[in-house]
Protein backbone atom coordinates (compact mmCIF):
# COMPACT_ATOMS: atom_id res chain seq x y z
CA UNK A 1 0.00 0.00 0.00
CA UNK A 2 1.20 3.31 -1.44
CA UNK A 3 2.28 5.69 1.87
CA UNK A 4 0.28 8.88 1.84
CA UNK A 5 2.48 11.72 1.13
CA UNK A 6 3.43 14.18 3.53
CA UNK A 7 2.65 17.59 2.01
CA UNK A 8 5.41 20.46 3.19
CA UNK A 9 4.51 22.74 0.23
CA UNK A 10 2.23 25.14 1.38
CA UNK A 11 3.88 27.88 -0.04
CA UNK A 12 2.78 26.74 -3.37
CA UNK A 13 -0.41 26.43 -2.29
CA UNK A 14 -2.96 24.89 0.50
CA UNK A 15 -5.81 22.05 0.70
CA UNK A 16 -9.04 23.23 0.81
CA UNK A 17 -10.69 23.47 4.18
CA UNK A 18 -13.87 20.96 4.87
CA UNK A 19 -15.50 24.02 6.05
CA UNK A 20 -14.75 26.09 2.71
CA UNK A 21 -15.42 23.33 0.65
CA UNK A 22 -19.60 23.12 2.69
CA UNK A 23 -19.61 26.57 1.96
CA UNK A 24 -19.18 26.56 -1.87
CA UNK A 25 -21.16 23.55 -2.33
CA UNK A 26 -24.53 24.63 -2.87
CA UNK A 27 -23.56 27.34 -5.45
CA UNK A 28 -21.78 24.80 -7.39
CA UNK A 29 -25.18 23.29 -7.34
CA UNK A 30 -28.67 24.43 -6.80
CA UNK A 31 -27.66 28.06 -5.99
CA UNK A 32 -26.20 28.82 -9.97
CA UNK A 33 -27.22 32.14 -10.51
CA UNK A 34 -25.44 34.77 -12.44
CA UNK A 35 -24.40 37.59 -9.48
CA UNK A 36 -24.87 40.44 -12.17
CA UNK A 37 -28.68 39.64 -12.82
CA UNK A 38 -30.45 41.86 -10.72
CA UNK A 39 -33.90 41.05 -12.28
CA UNK A 40 -34.53 37.82 -10.63
CA UNK A 41 -33.97 35.61 -7.67
CA UNK A 42 -31.19 33.23 -8.64
CA UNK A 43 -29.11 36.42 -9.64
CA UNK A 44 -29.90 38.26 -6.77
CA UNK A 45 -29.29 35.45 -4.36
CA UNK A 46 -25.87 35.49 -5.66
CA UNK A 47 -25.41 39.03 -5.28
CA UNK A 48 -25.95 38.43 -1.62
CA UNK A 49 -23.65 35.32 -1.20
CA UNK A 50 -20.83 37.12 -3.32
CA UNK A 51 -21.29 40.86 -0.92
CA UNK A 52 -20.98 39.11 2.00
CA UNK A 53 -17.74 36.79 1.26
CA UNK A 54 -16.32 40.45 0.48
CA UNK A 55 -17.25 41.84 3.88
CA UNK A 56 -15.34 38.65 5.48
CA UNK A 57 -12.41 39.58 3.08
CA UNK A 58 -11.89 42.77 3.68
CA UNK A 59 -12.34 42.52 7.64
CA UNK A 60 -8.86 39.80 7.35
CA UNK A 61 -7.47 43.25 6.39
CA UNK A 62 -9.05 45.85 7.96
CA UNK A 63 -10.77 47.51 4.80
CA UNK A 64 -13.78 48.18 3.37
CA UNK A 65 -15.60 45.78 1.33
CA UNK A 66 -16.48 48.07 -1.38
CA UNK A 67 -12.67 48.33 -1.59
CA UNK A 68 -12.44 44.80 -2.66
CA UNK A 69 -11.92 43.85 -6.15
CA UNK A 70 -12.36 39.96 -7.63
CA UNK A 71 -9.86 38.76 -9.86
CA UNK A 72 -8.98 35.70 -11.00
CA UNK A 73 -5.44 35.44 -8.15
CA UNK A 74 -2.75 37.14 -6.84
CA UNK A 75 -0.63 37.24 -10.39
CA UNK A 76 -3.59 38.97 -12.19
CA UNK A 77 -4.00 41.44 -8.87
CA UNK A 78 0.02 42.08 -9.29
CA UNK A 79 -0.68 43.42 -13.58
CA UNK A 80 -3.74 45.55 -12.63
CA UNK A 81 -1.95 47.12 -9.30
CA UNK A 82 1.08 47.75 -11.46
CA UNK A 83 0.36 47.97 -14.82
CA UNK A 84 -3.15 50.08 -13.90
CA UNK A 85 -1.53 52.80 -11.17
CA UNK A 86 1.40 53.67 -13.72
CA UNK A 87 -0.80 53.99 -16.48
CA UNK A 88 -2.65 56.09 -14.51
CA UNK A 89 -0.60 58.41 -12.84
CA UNK A 90 1.47 58.73 -15.88
CA UNK A 91 0.94 61.85 -16.11
CA UNK A 92 2.30 62.48 -12.07
CA UNK A 93 5.72 60.23 -13.06
CA UNK A 94 6.75 57.25 -14.58
CA UNK A 95 9.14 56.01 -12.03
CA UNK A 96 8.39 52.66 -9.67
CA UNK A 97 10.54 51.26 -6.86
CA UNK A 98 10.83 47.82 -6.48
CA UNK A 99 12.86 44.89 -4.98
CA UNK A 100 15.53 42.75 -6.89
CA UNK A 101 13.32 39.16 -4.35
CA UNK A 102 9.54 40.34 -5.91
CA UNK A 103 7.45 37.54 -6.84
CA UNK A 104 7.68 37.19 -11.14
CA UNK A 105 4.34 38.71 -11.49
CA UNK A 106 5.55 42.18 -9.75
CA UNK A 107 9.05 41.55 -11.57
CA UNK A 108 7.47 40.75 -15.21
CA UNK A 109 4.88 43.59 -14.45
CA UNK A 110 7.67 45.97 -14.25
CA UNK A 111 9.95 44.74 -16.89
CA UNK A 112 6.76 45.19 -19.78
CA UNK A 113 6.28 48.83 -18.10
CA UNK A 114 10.12 49.60 -19.02
CA UNK A 115 8.68 48.72 -22.23
CA UNK A 116 5.95 51.02 -21.85
CA UNK A 117 8.89 54.12 -20.89
CA UNK A 118 8.70 53.84 -17.26
CA UNK A 119 12.11 53.38 -15.29
CA UNK A 120 12.15 51.02 -12.37
CA UNK A 121 14.40 51.13 -9.66
CA UNK A 122 14.91 47.21 -8.11
CA UNK A 123 16.45 47.60 -4.37
CA UNK A 124 18.47 44.85 -3.47
CA UNK A 125 17.55 43.39 0.31
CA UNK A 126 19.84 43.21 3.07
CA UNK A 127 21.73 38.74 3.89
CA UNK A 128 18.23 38.63 5.96
CA UNK A 129 15.92 39.06 3.22
CA UNK A 130 14.97 42.41 4.26
CA UNK A 131 14.85 45.78 2.84
CA UNK A 132 17.08 48.40 4.20
CA UNK A 133 14.96 51.19 4.60
CA UNK A 134 17.14 53.69 4.10
CA UNK A 135 18.03 52.09 0.43
CA UNK A 136 14.49 53.11 -0.17
CA UNK A 137 14.58 56.73 0.74
CA UNK A 138 17.92 57.31 -1.46
CA UNK A 139 15.94 55.78 -4.26
CA UNK A 140 12.70 57.75 -4.46
CA UNK A 141 12.75 60.76 -7.12
CA UNK A 142 10.60 63.29 -7.87
CA UNK A 143 9.03 61.29 -10.41
CA UNK A 144 8.48 58.33 -8.01
CA UNK A 145 4.74 57.35 -8.30
CA UNK A 146 4.96 53.78 -7.18
CA UNK A 147 6.53 51.63 -4.51
CA UNK A 148 5.92 48.05 -4.55
CA UNK A 149 7.72 45.47 -1.90
CA UNK A 150 6.26 41.93 -1.30
CA UNK A 151 4.59 41.75 2.46
CA UNK A 152 6.65 38.07 2.92
CA UNK A 153 8.39 36.39 0.44
CA UNK A 154 7.29 33.35 -1.22
CA UNK A 155 10.48 31.23 -0.94
CA UNK A 156 12.27 31.73 2.08
CA UNK A 157 9.32 33.41 3.77
CA UNK A 158 11.10 36.50 5.10
CA UNK A 159 8.31 39.48 6.39
CA UNK A 160 9.36 43.21 4.89
CA UNK A 161 9.19 46.05 7.32
CA UNK A 162 5.92 47.28 5.61
CA UNK A 163 5.09 49.74 8.64
CA UNK A 164 7.83 51.72 7.50
CA UNK A 165 7.60 51.69 3.70
CA UNK A 166 4.17 52.62 4.42
CA UNK A 167 4.99 55.93 6.30
CA UNK A 168 7.85 57.16 4.04
CA UNK A 169 5.34 56.01 1.21
CA UNK A 170 2.40 57.82 2.44
CA UNK A 171 4.82 61.36 3.42
CA UNK A 172 6.07 61.60 -0.22
CA UNK A 173 2.75 60.87 -1.54
CA UNK A 174 3.57 57.92 -3.17
CA UNK A 175 1.30 54.49 -3.66
CA UNK A 176 2.12 51.91 -1.77
CA UNK A 177 1.46 48.50 -2.98
CA UNK A 178 2.01 44.93 -1.73
CA UNK A 179 2.26 41.47 -2.70
CA UNK A 180 0.45 39.92 0.16
CA UNK A 181 0.08 36.43 -1.35
CA UNK A 182 1.97 34.48 1.38
CA UNK A 183 1.49 36.63 4.34
CA UNK A 184 -2.54 37.13 4.48
CA UNK A 185 -4.39 34.82 6.97
CA UNK A 186 -0.62 33.88 8.51
CA UNK A 187 -0.02 37.23 10.17
CA UNK A 188 -1.84 40.06 10.94
CA UNK A 189 -2.41 42.70 8.19
CA UNK A 190 -3.97 45.63 8.78
CA UNK A 191 -4.25 48.06 5.46
CA UNK A 192 -4.93 51.35 7.11
CA UNK A 193 -2.67 51.05 10.15
CA UNK A 194 0.40 49.84 7.14
CA UNK A 195 -0.46 52.69 5.14
CA UNK A 196 -1.00 50.30 2.18
CA UNK A 197 -2.91 51.45 -0.93
CA UNK A 198 -2.83 48.16 -3.15
CA UNK A 199 -2.83 45.02 -1.60
CA UNK A 200 -3.02 41.32 -3.38
CA UNK A 201 -3.44 38.35 -2.54
CA UNK A 202 -5.47 35.16 -3.04
CA UNK A 203 -7.41 32.24 -1.94
CA UNK A 204 -5.61 29.07 -2.67
CA UNK A 205 -2.53 30.31 -0.05
CA UNK A 206 -5.18 30.33 2.85
CA UNK A 207 -7.03 27.11 2.32
CA UNK A 208 -9.58 28.08 -0.52
CA UNK A 209 -10.35 28.23 -3.95
CA UNK A 210 -7.84 27.93 -6.52
CA UNK A 211 -8.59 30.63 -9.69
CA UNK A 212 -9.79 33.34 -7.46
CA UNK A 213 -7.83 36.38 -5.70
CA UNK A 214 -8.48 40.10 -4.70
CA UNK A 215 -6.82 43.40 -5.23
CA UNK A 216 -7.20 45.70 -2.34
CA UNK A 217 -7.67 49.37 -3.82
CA UNK A 218 -8.38 51.99 -1.34
CA UNK A 219 -11.19 54.47 -2.07
CA UNK A 220 -10.40 57.47 0.36
CA UNK A 221 -7.39 59.41 1.63
CA UNK A 222 -5.92 59.19 -1.10
CA UNK A 223 -9.10 57.51 -3.25
CA UNK A 224 -6.78 55.44 -5.57
CA UNK A 225 -7.12 54.92 -9.68
CA UNK A 226 -6.29 52.71 -11.99
CA UNK A 227 -6.51 51.98 -15.56
CA UNK A 228 -8.48 48.70 -16.01
CA UNK A 229 -6.47 45.77 -17.50
CA UNK A 230 -9.81 44.07 -19.01
CA UNK A 231 -12.94 45.72 -20.18
CA UNK A 232 -16.34 44.79 -21.05
CA UNK A 233 -19.76 45.08 -18.41
CA UNK A 234 -17.34 47.86 -15.95
CA UNK A 235 -17.65 44.85 -13.09
CA UNK A 236 -16.17 45.19 -9.93
CA UNK A 237 -15.89 48.74 -9.59
CA UNK A 238 -15.01 49.24 -13.51
CA UNK A 239 -11.94 48.18 -12.59
CA UNK A 240 -12.09 44.25 -13.50
CA UNK A 241 -14.80 43.33 -15.83
CA UNK A 242 -16.01 39.88 -16.17
CA UNK A 243 -18.83 37.11 -14.98
CA UNK A 244 -18.02 37.20 -11.28
CA UNK A 245 -17.05 32.81 -10.05
CA UNK A 246 -19.54 32.85 -7.46
CA UNK A 247 -18.83 29.70 -5.82
CA UNK A 248 -15.29 30.52 -5.69
CA UNK A 249 -16.19 34.13 -4.10
CA UNK A 250 -17.62 32.42 -1.43
CA UNK A 251 -15.16 29.77 -0.90
CA UNK A 252 -13.01 33.29 -0.61
CA UNK A 253 -14.50 34.18 2.31
CA UNK A 254 -15.03 31.15 4.26
CA UNK A 255 -11.50 30.52 4.21
CA UNK A 256 -10.97 34.39 5.44
CA UNK A 257 -13.28 34.26 8.10
CA UNK A 258 -12.00 31.20 9.34
CA UNK A 259 -8.31 32.22 9.13
CA UNK A 260 -9.58 35.39 10.95
CA UNK A 261 -10.76 33.51 13.64
CA UNK A 262 -8.39 30.90 13.83
CA UNK A 263 -4.80 33.05 12.63
CA UNK A 264 -3.49 33.31 16.37
CA UNK A 265 -3.91 29.87 17.38
CA UNK A 266 -2.28 28.72 14.07
CA UNK A 267 0.75 30.39 14.11
CA UNK A 268 1.31 29.27 17.10
CA UNK A 269 0.89 25.74 16.78
CA UNK A 270 2.74 26.29 12.73
CA UNK A 271 5.55 28.08 14.33
CA UNK A 272 6.06 25.14 16.97
CA UNK A 273 5.79 22.48 14.16
CA UNK A 274 8.38 24.51 12.12
CA UNK A 275 10.84 24.43 14.67
CA UNK A 276 10.58 21.36 15.09
CA UNK A 277 11.46 20.61 11.52
CA UNK A 278 14.15 22.62 11.29
CA UNK A 279 16.05 21.81 14.36
CA UNK A 280 15.52 17.97 13.66
CA UNK A 281 17.29 18.71 10.36
CA UNK A 282 20.26 20.67 12.09
CA UNK A 283 20.48 18.03 14.71
CA UNK A 284 21.11 15.45 12.58
CA UNK A 285 22.75 16.42 9.17
CA UNK A 286 25.54 18.62 9.35
CA UNK A 287 26.39 21.63 7.04
CA UNK A 288 22.85 22.81 7.25
CA UNK A 289 22.40 26.65 6.59
CA UNK A 290 18.60 28.44 7.06
CA UNK A 291 18.21 31.10 4.47
CA UNK A 292 16.70 34.27 5.18
CA UNK A 293 15.75 35.59 8.79
CA UNK A 294 15.01 33.64 11.28
CA UNK A 295 13.40 36.58 13.51
CA UNK A 296 11.05 38.37 10.44
CA UNK A 297 9.66 35.48 9.19
CA UNK A 298 6.05 33.86 7.96
CA UNK A 299 5.25 30.91 10.82
CA UNK A 300 5.23 28.30 9.05
CA UNK A 301 8.10 28.57 6.10
CA UNK A 302 11.64 27.14 6.44
CA UNK A 303 14.04 27.86 3.18
CA UNK A 304 17.21 25.27 4.13
CA UNK A 305 20.46 24.04 1.90
CA UNK A 306 22.27 21.01 2.31
CA UNK A 307 25.81 21.73 1.63
CA UNK A 308 26.70 18.58 -1.11
CA UNK A 309 23.07 17.65 -2.03
CA UNK A 310 21.78 18.84 -5.15
CA UNK A 311 17.69 19.70 -4.36
CA UNK A 312 16.69 18.24 -7.87
CA UNK A 313 18.25 14.85 -6.53
CA UNK A 314 17.25 14.90 -2.84
CA UNK A 315 13.70 16.11 -4.43
CA UNK A 316 14.20 12.97 -6.74
CA UNK A 317 14.87 11.03 -3.88
CA UNK A 318 12.03 11.70 -1.50
CA UNK A 319 9.06 9.29 -2.13
CA UNK A 320 6.75 10.68 0.29
CA UNK A 321 7.29 14.28 1.31
CA UNK A 322 6.20 17.03 -0.86
CA UNK A 323 8.90 19.70 -1.10
CA UNK A 324 10.07 22.27 -3.39
CA UNK A 325 13.20 24.30 -4.50
CA UNK A 326 11.48 27.64 -4.51
CA UNK A 327 8.25 29.50 -5.89
CA UNK A 328 5.83 27.28 -7.91
CA UNK A 329 6.13 29.52 -10.42
CA UNK A 330 9.80 29.00 -11.56
CA UNK A 331 10.08 25.18 -10.58
CA UNK A 332 10.55 24.20 -14.13
CA UNK A 333 13.46 26.53 -14.20
CA UNK A 334 16.80 25.02 -14.06
CA UNK A 335 18.59 28.02 -12.73
CA UNK A 336 19.23 28.40 -8.64
CA UNK A 337 16.88 30.58 -7.46
CA UNK A 338 17.19 34.42 -7.72
CA UNK A 339 15.97 35.13 -4.33
CA UNK A 340 18.81 33.28 -2.43
CA UNK A 341 21.30 34.67 -4.88
CA UNK A 342 19.83 38.57 -3.69
CA UNK A 343 20.59 37.63 -0.14
CA UNK A 344 24.25 36.88 -1.06
CA UNK A 345 23.89 32.94 -0.92
CA UNK A 346 26.74 31.02 -2.99
CA UNK A 347 25.52 29.31 -6.06
CA UNK A 348 26.54 25.81 -4.41
CA UNK A 349 24.60 26.28 -1.28
CA UNK A 350 21.29 28.05 -3.65
CA UNK A 351 21.32 24.69 -5.96
CA UNK A 352 21.28 22.80 -2.82
CA UNK A 353 18.19 24.31 -1.21
CA UNK A 354 14.63 23.40 -0.46
CA UNK A 355 11.81 25.21 0.59
CA UNK A 356 9.41 23.63 3.46
CA UNK A 357 6.08 25.06 4.65
CA UNK A 358 3.91 23.26 7.00
CA UNK A 359 -0.13 23.89 7.20
CA UNK A 360 -3.55 23.62 9.18
CA UNK A 361 -3.67 20.10 9.13
CA UNK A 362 -0.05 18.90 9.41
CA UNK A 363 0.75 16.62 12.48
CA UNK A 364 4.08 16.12 14.41
CA UNK A 365 4.06 12.47 13.21
CA UNK A 366 4.49 13.73 9.76
CA UNK A 367 7.38 16.05 10.56
CA UNK A 368 8.98 13.62 12.44
CA UNK A 369 8.52 11.38 9.67
CA UNK A 370 9.46 13.81 7.26
CA UNK A 371 13.04 13.96 9.32
CA UNK A 372 13.90 11.10 9.14
CA UNK A 373 13.11 10.79 5.38
CA UNK A 374 14.73 13.92 4.60
CA UNK A 375 17.47 12.82 6.91
CA UNK A 376 18.39 9.10 5.41
CA UNK A 377 18.26 10.98 1.52
CA UNK A 378 20.59 13.29 2.09
CA UNK A 379 22.93 11.07 4.05
CA UNK A 380 22.82 8.97 1.03
CA UNK A 381 23.45 11.25 -1.52
CA UNK A 382 26.51 12.34 0.33
CA UNK A 383 27.93 9.20 1.02
CA UNK A 384 27.37 8.47 -2.72
CA UNK A 385 29.22 11.64 -3.34
CA UNK A 386 31.93 10.72 -1.34
CA UNK A 387 32.48 7.24 -2.12
CA UNK A 388 32.21 8.35 -6.36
Amino acid sequence: MRKKIIYLDHQATTPLDPRVRRAMGPYLDGKFGNAASYTHAAGREAAVAVEKAREEIARLIGADAREIVFTSGATESDNLALKGAARAYRGKGRHIVTLLIEHKAVLDSCKRLEMDGFRVTYLPVRKDGRLDVGGLKSAIRPDTILISTMFANNEIGVLQPVAEIGKIAQGKGILFHSDAAQAVGKVPVDVRALGIDLLSFSAHKIYGPKGIGVLYVRKKEPRVRLVPLIDGGGHESGFRSGTLNVPAIVGFGRACAVAREKMKEEAARTTWLRNRLRDGLIQRLPDCVVNGSQEHRLPNNLNISFAGVEAKVLMDRLRSVAVSSGSACTSTSVEPSYVLKAIGVSEELRRSAIRLGVGRFTTVGEIDRAVQEIVGCVKRIRARRKAA
